[in-house]
């Protein structure tokens, strides 16, 4: 098992938010978590059709920092879509 597969197996093992939480604050650095939150508020604006000059001005990053987003979510692996569908439902559901 390859070392991505492996960490992803680990990953989708753990029971609840909470877990996965606790998970991510011991694997990566609070720069780093900043930084995959940084980059999942960024595709959820784009995916509300906020203007990316915006987004940038709006989140105090650069614009070629949005651009990769706004890149990923259109040529990426499908991963952001599945996500923001899932997100949408429950918000859908909590209203």
């Amino acid at each position: 098992m390859s070392a991505i597969s492996d960490f992803f197996k680990a990953v989708t093992n753990l029971d609840s938010a909470v877990d996965l939480v606790s998970f991510m604050q011991d694997i990566l650095t609070p720069q780093e978590l900043e930084e995959l939150a940084l980059r999942w508020q960024i595709v959820r604006l784009l995916d509300a059709g906020i203007p990316q000059r915006e987004i940038a001005s709006q989140l105090k990053c650069s614009v070629t920092t949005v651009s990769r987003g706004s890149r990923q979510l259109k040529y990426g692996f499908g991963g952001f879509e599945k996500a923001l569908l899932k997100s949408r439902v429950k918000t859908k559901m909590k209203v």
